[in-house]
């Protein structure tokens, strides 16, 4: 579950590494695994000037930006329909557009199957491993 101040990994290539949540969109208090949130970047990797050209496609965002992200990994259990319990080491999220579709082009660590139930097929694809 996160709430607002929350902070959480960024597991894209977006150029966003460490983000916290000031809105969640679900309606409720917290956010969990599958829901959306709006987030400012706290941490970014930088750009640097030797490799602007060919870095300035891969990194899309700054800190201070404002985006919507989604969350794929949290570290507060959450239980599954055959009763088993599933939790990560950590909170982790992907940056979304305006389309609700992922900022990066690539995902970079393993993301939960619940992704699959809330029809978030795109970042699942994207995905090196589905726990």
């Amino acid at each position: 579950m996160i709430g607002l101040k929350g902070t959480l990994n960024v597991i894209d290539n977006s150029g966003a590494v460490i983000v916290e949540c000031i809105r969640v969109l679900s309606g409720g208090r917290f956010a969990r695994t599958g829901d959306e949130i709006v987030c400012v970047v706290k941490k970014a990797r930088p750009i640097s000037s030797s490799l602007a050209g060919t870095q300035a496609a891969t990194i899309k965002v700054k800190k201070g930006d404002v985006r919507r992200a989604l969350i794929v990994r949290t570290r507060k259990e959450m239980s599954r329909p055959d009763g088993r319990y599933i939790r990560f080491d950590d909170n982790a999220c992907v940056l979304l557009n305006n389309k609700k579709e992922p900022l990066g082009t690539r995902v970079l660590g393993v993301v939960a199957a619940e992704l699959r139930q809330k029809k978030w097929m795109k970042v699942v694809s994207l995905a090196p491993r589905v726990v």
